[in-house]
């Protein structure tokens, strides 16, 4: 595995550029940390490192007039310390892995990819890039509803619970004593 600085960030989260995605990390700055990933799905921080972020819609007229766009947070999900877990379920970093590199993917469905094979070690590698930002104790949750933490993300994944007023979103967040991440991707 490559080892994390800024050049392999940037190489790592190179993979969500061709897709319609969020990905970015601040600094955790609540014990609650879904204040946190509120704060980043509003636009309104950047790189905790200063490190390269992927955004879509950065810049675009949708976010200058709405900064959450596309998010749409639940409110009900931010009401208490524990009100998101309907919402987001934990999930083991080896699972981390396969929904990172799922994320990657055109339809959020590798099974739709013609040369995954080979591509596979390449994607697994920058995930893992990405998950070594998270260290051990890191939490890792997913908007896949529940079973999250067993699902095998190398396959279609059908149920999700949406954070955005796109169609299809899917998830992941990160979470360190010291930061955030979220990599978001749409269809």
């Amino acid at each position: 595995m490559a080892e994390l600085d800024e050049r392999s960030w940037a190489d790592a989260i190179d993979m969500y550029e061709r897709r319609a995605t969020i990905a970015k990390v601040t600094s955790r700055e609540h014990e609650n940390w879904v204040l946190d990933l509120y704060t980043l799905m509003h636009g309104g921080t950047r790189d905790a490192r200063g490190w390269r972020t992927v955004d879509v819609w950065e810049g675009e007229l949708e976010r200058l007039d709405e900064p959450s766009y596309p998010f749409v947070m639940p409110p009900e999900a931010v009401a208490t310390v524990d009100a998101w877990k309907p919402y987001l379920h934990e999930i083991p970093r080896s699972q981390a892995v396969r929904f990172l590199v799922a994320l990657s993917t055109p339809w959020i469905d590798v099974t739709k990819e013609p040369d995954f094979e080979e591509r596979r070690e390449a994607l697994e590698a920058k995930a893992r890039v990405i998950l070594s930002r998270f260290p051990e104790g890191a939490h890792f949750y997913a908007n896949t509803g529940h079973g999250s933490e067993t699902r095998d993300y190398y396959q279609r994944v059908s149920g999700w619970y949406p954070f955005s007023v796109r169609t299809f979103d899917f998830g992941l967040v990160l979470v360190s004593e010291t930061e955030v991440g979220m990599v978001w991707s749409f269809r």
